[in-house]
């Protein structure tokens, strides 16, 4: 006997197609989040931004966190009261469930190199010496054209130090990190937790620093964004700036939905 089967419950396509992993975010903070600035003190974080971060924090059961070269201090001020998973200076720190997790031990000779990069500063107009205890930076954003000099006197000072540290280049700024800092690795860490693992990563960032995230989730089959068209990158997609992701992060909220479609969609408009 033939069995017949009604055209309401024959099966379609759309629900036997497997779901698409829900997405873990990780999202960088200067040129992501905010605008790049004149000095790293004058950033400004849209009033909106942090509760719609929690809002998806929410949505994403938790695995959303910041990864960024500031520390955790800092982005815990810009975004209070709200406290999030945080990978800071590069992933030299990492805060997971409100517990510091890792910490990088401050290079040797660190604090002798501090003390050249502050004369080099002192007599130079327009270049910033930024303190993070565990890695330095040096900001000629105010003084292009010192550029050359200040990068090769980074240079210097990191192969001074040792093997012990590396030489992180980005937008108008070098910085002298642990050796075993990377925002790649910090994502690996956090995609291993509970909150994350089984998810696919999402990594928004802007700028050099970011290349190494982007490459681990690529490896990870995730979705790297890059905020700007300056350069090239190994982001799969791009967006034009942190006023577009802005759009989408808080229209997410509002929403309560995110995935990696929604990027991808407003990359093709």
């Amino acid at each position: 006997m033939t069995t017949l089967i009604e055209p309401s419950s024959a099966p379609n396509a759309s629900d036997t197609a497997p779901a698409a992993p829900q997405i873990a975010l990780f999202l960088d903070f200067d040129g992501t989040l905010v605008e790049i600035a004149p000095s790293p003190e004058d950033v400004k974080l849209d009033r909106r931004v942090a509760p719609a971060l929690a809002a998806l924090r929410g949505t994403l059961g938790g695995a959303l966190a910041l990864v960024s070269g500031r520390p955790i201090a800092f982005l815990d001020e810009m975004l209070a009261p709200h406290r999030f998973d945080i990978a800071g200076l590069h992933g030299a720190q990492i805060r997971l469930d409100g517990e510091l997790h890792a910490q990088s031990a401050q290079p040797g000779s660190l604090r002798e190199a501090l003390r050249d990069l502050v004369r080099f500063a002192n007599s130079h107009v327009g270049i910033l010496v930024e303190d993070k205890r565990v890695s330095v930076a040096l900001h000629w954003r105010l003084a292009p054209s010192l550029q050359d000099e200040a990068l090769a006197l980074m240079r210097r000072t990191a192969a001074r130090i040792g093997p012990g540290v590396r030489l992180q280049e980005g937008k108008s700024v070098a910085e002298i990190v642990p050796a075993d800092a990377s925002k790649g690795h910090a994502i690996a860490w956090l995609m291993a937790k509970p909150a994350y693992a089984g998810r696919r990563p999402v990594f928004i960032g802007d700028d050099i620093t970011d290349e190494d995230g982007f490459a681990a989730v690529n490896a990870m089959g995730g979705l790297s964004v890059r905020i700007g068209a300056d350069r090239e990158s190994q982001a799969g997609l791009r967006l034009a700036s942190p006023t577009a992701l802005r759009h989408i992060l808080l229209e997410a909220a509002e929403n309560g939905h995110l995935s990696a479609d929604d990027f991808a969609r407003t990359n093709q408009d």
